[in-house]
């Protein structure tokens, strides 16, 4: 998603603590403990166990795509060779394609439902021809376009369990300007930088819980189906292409010193210069001086591809050491302006580590070539390559840089729908954010604190509790299009992270959750989970029930207040122990730590489990010991967004 706008919903999170009066307890163990209703049912398809069941099934989309981009009039032609294989039981007489371009629309549904996007625009896609094609022949589809979708109207109905069409489509559309958010074209010192995705008529999922999902693109990110993507692009001879997938003819694209610089770079740590801040304006940095050239790249697996082109960029390179011994080649482009140790000149430095800790953490990285492209783009993903601010640095470009290639994790690895449940991937990309901001060269920019884009700053969990407190604040189980851009980032990406954390640090502990959610993302790369299949996996392979967790934290903003509210010495004195009372005020409930320090300055930590509120609103249990208490403390590293802080100590009063 966009940086910028992110920055704009940030200062939500900063809010005084101070401004939460108490109110009454209105917890109630059968209401925070009562059987968690999952939003899908399990099914022949999504096993009650969260995994694919037998009957899952999934359709497949492999596109041929040639494009040309002339960067006088910011003009892309294409024409694309869809192949679509129905694996779904059930026949379709049409087929539905996504045409993001439409939104920059003056009459697109998004112009009216989106506050926060761009007020200007283009006319969209003008589609030339849509032809179904049997071996040498075609015919003349008939298709209509609705708002940002086209539907296709087929001869008859493509067989279920394996049928197969083929569909070509002839279009055109005018890039977008700096206002197009996620593609666009803008101005730099040595010439305009494109920024290219979502750029062609794409396949719409169908699928087992909706059938065709047609959601709108009013501006909440993807739901794609997977498959192997060819294209071309043709700019002109000044201009370099970095695009998602493998470039396949560099032989007619570089010069040998830009092959032999790359080859280098395939076999280094230490970041190669491809192309130097000097040679961006030296016509001998290019193959040839006049004419056009064809930039081919090929991607398998993948659910989309983007790319990059502008004849302003410097270009570096690493090797990236993945698991087994295997490699994949980091990359950044950038133009000049954005050159320097402190700023680019060591973005690919940052995506090099980013993709090595990802890989070793939770699962290898898939793609040949890793990609980070400087423009206007704050920070957006797509499969491979990424578009970061030109003018980030420091901290600021390492996050920007970690943040959007961890999306090649969630959710172009494990495919969930962005669009509607957006909490699938940007809270659990930013999950995995936190724990690479503290691997990264010895945590020169840790700790990342989401709620401020700031290393460092404030405590995450007390952060937490302003936006849970907020009314208006919807949970993180809310539609994607629903959430006002205010709480997009406290809600979707910083609530979302956090519950994670959580769920890692407090509930599972750390090699519980972690073997659990390697097997989560093994279990659905490449397909399509929804939220009931990520809960019911955790259940079922960690080994408890969620319930209380899943509805407090995702399906509603239930707070959390647990006390401290009396402590004294055992019936026969502190020889036989300590009486310690707590208390659970609040409908969200969690296990937590309790701490004891007494006054010969020994401390004991006892775990006090969820468990304890399942019969009980306040509980006194005794504390074994010898020595005389001096205090109590619950949740003693302040990892609980406990909106009371105040109640959760208790210093016994001192013996007259």
């Amino acid at each position: 998603m966009s940086f910028s706008r992110l920055m704009l919903a940030a200062a939500t999170a900063a809010c005084s603590l101070s401004v939460f009066a108490a109110s009454a307890p209105d917890f109630e163990p059968r209401e925070s403990f009562a059987p968690f209703v999952y939003p899908q049912p399990a099914s022949p398809q999504r096993s009650a166990a969260g995994v694919p069941g037998p009957g899952y099934w999934q359709n497949r989309v492999d596109y041929s795509i040639k494009a040309k981009l002339d960067p006088t009039s910011d003009m892309l032609t294409g024409e694309e060779t869809i192949t679509y294989t129905n694996h779904s039981p059930d026949a379709l007489p049409v087929l539905w394609l996504q045409l993001d371009q439409d939104r920059y629309r003056t009459d697109a549904r998004g112009a009216f439902a989106d506050e926060s996007f761009p007020k200007q625009f283009t006319d969209g896609y003008k589609i030339e021809s849509v032809d179904i094609l049997e071996g040498k022949l075609s015919q003349h589809a008939a298709w209509d376009v609705v708002d940002t979708r086209m539907q296709v109207t087929l001869p008859e109905a493509l067989r279920p369990k394996d049928g197969r069409i083929q569909l070509r489509i002839r279009w055109h559309h005018t890039v977008p300007g700096p206002f197009g958010n996620r593609t666009d074209v803008d101005h730099s010192k040595n010439g305009d930088i494109f920024e290219i995705a979502q750029w062609y008529p794409r396949l719409c999922v169908y699928d087992d819980v909706r059938g065709w999902d047609t959601a709108p693109f009013l501006n909440q990110e993807f739901y794609l189906e997977y498959g192997d993507i060819d294209y071309s692009v043709t700019v002109p001879w000044d201009m370099i292409v970095v695009g998602s997938g493998e470039l396949m003819n560099p032989q007619a694209v570089l010069t040998a010193k830009e092959r032999q610089r790359l080859e280098q770079a395939r076999h280094s740590d230490a970041t190669v210069m491809i192309r130097s801040p000097e040679e961006v304006t030296d016509p001998a940095s290019r193959p040839v001086q006049t004419g056009d050239l064809t930039w081919h790249f090929q991607m398998k697996q993948t659910r989309d591809v983007a790319f990059g082109a502008s004849k302003a960029y410097v270009w570096d390179a690493a090797r990236i050491d993945l698991p087994q011994g295997k490699t994949a080649l980091a990359m950044s482009a950038y133009p000049v302006e954005s050159a320097g140790d402190q700023a680019w000149g060591r973005a690919t430095e940052y995506l090099k580590a980013s993709v090595e800790y990802f890989s070793k953490q939770w699962f290898p990285y898939t793609y040949p070539v890793a990609i980070n492209e400087a423009g206007t783009a704050g920070g957006m993903e797509y499969p491979g390559i990424t578009f970061d601010a030109k003018d980030a640095e420091g901290a600021l470009l390492h996050w920007v840089v970690a943040h959007e290639i961890g999306h090649n994790w969630f959710p172009m690895v494990v495919g969930s729908d962005e669009r509607r449940d957006a909490f699938m991937d940007e809270g659990f990309n930013t999950f995995i954010d936190v724990y690479e901001a503290d691997a990264f060269n010895h945590g020169e920019f840790a700790p990342k604190r989401d709620s401020e884009y700031a290393p460092g700053k404030g405590n995450p969990a007390e952060e937490l509790v302003p936006i849970i407190a907020d009314p208006d604040a919807p949970p993180p189980l809310t539609t994607s299009e629903l959430v006002l851009e205010k709480y997009r980032h406290p809600i979707t990406y910083f609530k979302s992270a956090y519950g994670l954390v959580l769920l890692r640090e407090v509930i599972l502990g750390p090699e519980r959750f972690d073997a659990s959610f390697h097997r989560y993302i093994a279990a659905w790369a490449f397909q399509h989970p929804k939220p009931s299949d990520f809960f019911r996996f955790m259940d079922s392979d960690a080994g408890e029930d969620l319930s209380w967790f899943w509805r407090g934290w995702y399906q509603h903003n239930w707070p959390l207040d647990q006390a401290v509210t009396g402590v004294k010495p055992a019936d026969g004195g502190w020889s036989k122990g300590a009486l310690v009372t707590l208390a659970n005020y609040r409908k969200l409930v969690m296990p937590t730590t309790l701490e004891v320090d007494y006054v010969d300055g020994s401390k004991r930590e006892l775990r006090i489990p969820v468990e304890t509120w399942m019969l009980h609103k306040s509980i006194t249990f005794t504390v074994p010991g010898t020595a005389a208490v001096k205090s109590a403390m619950l949740d003693p590293r302040h990892l609980l967004p406990d909106m009371d802080r105040s109640n959760d100590s208790y210093a016994v009063p001192a013996t007259p």
